[in-house]
């Protein structure tokens, strides 16, 4: 029994999670701790973390598997989009009266961004002020690392691998001229940092970050089978053949491979 506690609080003061952890692609392991800080949107509140949208693209985060516990990023941490769709270890450190006992951590996903207030001091309202580094959470995530009556609190906070349940997800938009791609319930690492389409009569085609995981090409590949070649953040790329049938339309959803730990 004294040998299991000692075990216990070895793993404690290490910051093993004792529930056991995810880890992030590409390095084997944690990435260090950082010192940020962090608000809430109350659910009550009209916002794209409560009711869908965001810079993110990703509209119904219930519909792309993202769930509750999610977070806009502030400018520093959000790089233009490429953040999107990253997870973030996260306790709030530092404060006795808001902080929960024991400084629990929770993972949250990147699907927002956190809009600078360049008007108001950056510990009084502009906390996404550049060059802050701010997590503004959902109040579901917020509640599992600090009380409801915080302000701001500061955390500490981690890059960690996302755990994605099925594959990665393409929903395809465009038009005669165009394709567009919002990818979504990318694992690993989370994050996109490069996208090609292939037709069934072309080669591989580059496409651009439109905005948040939206991907662009100026192309007509309808009526042709459509791969895709998915490079993320951590320079891993998984290449997937035939994701849709020949007959796909728009705004039509499917699933490829995924990224493997």
């Amino acid at each position: 029994m004294m040998g299991s506690l000692l075990l216990l609080c070895l793993l404690v003061i290490s910051g093993v999670g004792v529930g056991g952890g995810v880890r992030l692609a590409g390095n084997g392991g944690y990435e260090d701790w950082r010192l940020g800080t962090a608000t809430y949107i109350k659910e009550s509140q009209g916002h794209p973390l409560n009711d869908g949208g965001g810079a993110c693209g990703y509209g119904d985060l219930d519909i792309f598997r993202y769930g509750r516990y999610t977070a806009g990023l502030s400018g520093a941490l959000f790089g233009r989009g490429s953040a999107c769709g990253g997870c973030y270890e996260l306790r709030c450190v530092n404060n006795v009266l808001y902080c929960l006992r024991g400084s629990p951590t929770v993972v949250v996903t990147a699907t927002d961004f956190c809009a600078p207030n360049f008007g108001l001091a950056d510990d009084y309202g502009g906390w996404c002020n550049f060059p802050k580094e701010h997590l503004e959470m959902t109040e579901a995530a917020f509640l599992r690392v600090a009380k409801a009556k915080a302000d701001i609190v500061q955390v500490q906070f981690r890059r960690v691998s996302c755990d994605r349940a099925g594959g990665i997800r393409f929903t395809i938009t465009g038009g005669p001229n165009f394709l567009q791609v919002l990818i979504t319930n990318v694992a690993a690492d989370g994050e996109v940092d490069a996208v090609k389409v292939k037709g069934s009569r072309t080669g591989w085609i580059p496409m651009g970050r439109n905005w948040g995981q939206n991907w662009q090409c100026d192309a007509d590949l309808r009526g042709q089978p459509l791969s895709f070649e998915v490079t993320g953040g951590k320079g891993r790329t998984i290449t997937m053949y035939n994701v849709a049938p020949s007959d796909w339309m728009f705004a039509q959803t499917f699933a490829g491979k995924q990224f493997v730990e």
